[in-house]
């Protein structure tokens, strides 16, 4: 789950500025998103063929769930599984998993071609998206798949102003703020993928529940508390308040709908 270095418009980098995977407990927090995610994760991609014998490339691949996943479920060949910092790959290694530590948007990253090229929030992250796309695609075999899962925010005008929800905005202000994170951009998925010469493209919509102790609901109260200091630049939010947010997800008072995870694919054509 963990993106590439890169210039942001706010100057700092994930992994640096904010969720550094050296502070104790960050894997933890990766794999509560993991845990709320990843069963979705993995019936899209053996919908899409990942099977026996494919080669596959796990971008931003934090801990490692998916990948490993991939080849004891999927039975697939290999996993390329790349991130900025493999620090958490390395812990747990298995057969058939190889782990490259790569900034995904330097010009001269190439890996290979892939039967299935997969990314989970981490494109929310770059602000060379669309370029990055372009690059993916070329990474997929004929016949193969890209599948990029990011966040969508599904609060509005109309969102009450409970704890979570308040908590929520200073996040992705704070987060743009500080490492240029923008969601804003990730419903146009399957135009960007059309436009990378990629076919029988397609989208679907996730969003886990929030139940108090969920993992869903642990990932948010994590994220809050270590994204904190950009939370409170935004003047949206002071330590009391998120707080009361990250209690209030424990509560039996929480009535919030969680930020979605929109996954999108598209086909390298065979010919």
């Amino acid at each position: 789950m963990t993106p590439d270095a890169r210039d942001t418009p706010g100057g700092g980098r994930y992994g640096q500025d904010v969720f550094r995977p050296e502070q104790a407990g960050e894997g933890e927090r990766i794999d509560f998103g993991a845990l709320a995610y990843d069963d979705i994760t993995m019936a899209r991609l053996r919908a899409l063929g990942a099977g026996p014998g494919w080669r596959c490339l796990d971008v931003g691949a934090g801990t490692g769930t998916v990948s490993r996943r991939l080849l004891a479920e999927a039975d697939v060949a290999s996993v390329l599984a790349v991130d900025r910092d493999g620090r958490f790959l390395r812990a747990r290694p298995v057969p058939g998993l190889d782990v490259l530590e790569a900034d995904i948007t330097d010009p001269g990253f190439a890996p290979g071609r892939f039967h299935l090229v997969h990314a989970r929030f981490v494109l929310m992250h770059l602000p060379e998206r669309e370029r990055v796309i372009t690059a993916l695609a070329e990474f997929v075999e004929p016949g193969g798949v890209l599948v990029l899962s990011d966040a969508v925010d599904l609060s509005g005008d109309r969102t009450p102003a409970t704890p979570y929800d308040t908590a929520m905005r200073a996040m992705w202000q704070g987060l743009h703020a500080t490492i240029g994170t923008d969601v804003t951009w990730v419903p146009t998925y399957p135009r960007l993928l059309r436009a990378a010469g990629l076919t029988s493209v397609a989208a679907e919509l996730h969003v886990p529940p929030l139940i108090p102790g969920s993992p869903i609901s642990r990932f948010w109260a994590d994220t809050w508390d270590r994204g904190r200091a950009a939370m409170l630049a935004t003047g949206l939010v002071d330590d009391a308040a998120v707080d009361q947010a990250i209690g209030y997800l424990a509560s039996d008072e929480c009535a919030a709908l969680s930020a979605g995870m929109l996954t999108a694919w598209g086909r390298r054509p065979e010919s």
